[in-house]
């Protein structure tokens, strides 16, 4: 992963745990892909993919078909693999890197079913 992505992920780690989130894993593997975070929001799993872009990006340009099904079938695995019955929910957080050096977040909770 380049340093973009690093600082960004690290980024929405912080903006999900300052919403109230509890993160439970970071780039966690599903095959040869992976899940950039799981967190735990209230009653749901959340399964969040993140983009960091230095241009403005809305969130379905950067969620494809394959994409999302890619996310179920990683937490469905994730809930299996650990034991886990909460409901889940997916949700796109895109930061778009400012001049002024900080992020504009765009989080969509729920972004797809």
């Amino acid at each position: 992963m380049n340093s973009l992505g690093v600082a960004g992920e690290d980024y929405a780690a912080q903006y999900l745990q300052r919403r109230g989130m509890q993160i439970l894993e970071r780039n966690w593997r599903f095959g040869h892909k992976e899940v950039d975070i799981i967190a735990r929001d209230g009653r749901f799993i959340v399964f969040v993919e993140v983009k960091t872009r230095n241009v403005a990006t809305s969130a379905n340009d950067v969620i494809t078909q394959s994409k999302m099904r890619f996310l179920v079938e990683a937490a469905e695995a994730y809930m299996m693999q650990r034991g886990r019955e909460e409901e889940i929910r997916f949700d796109v957080l895109v930061l778009t890197v400012c001049r002024s050096g900080g992020y504009f977040a765009d989080y969509i909770p729920e972004a797809f079913r």
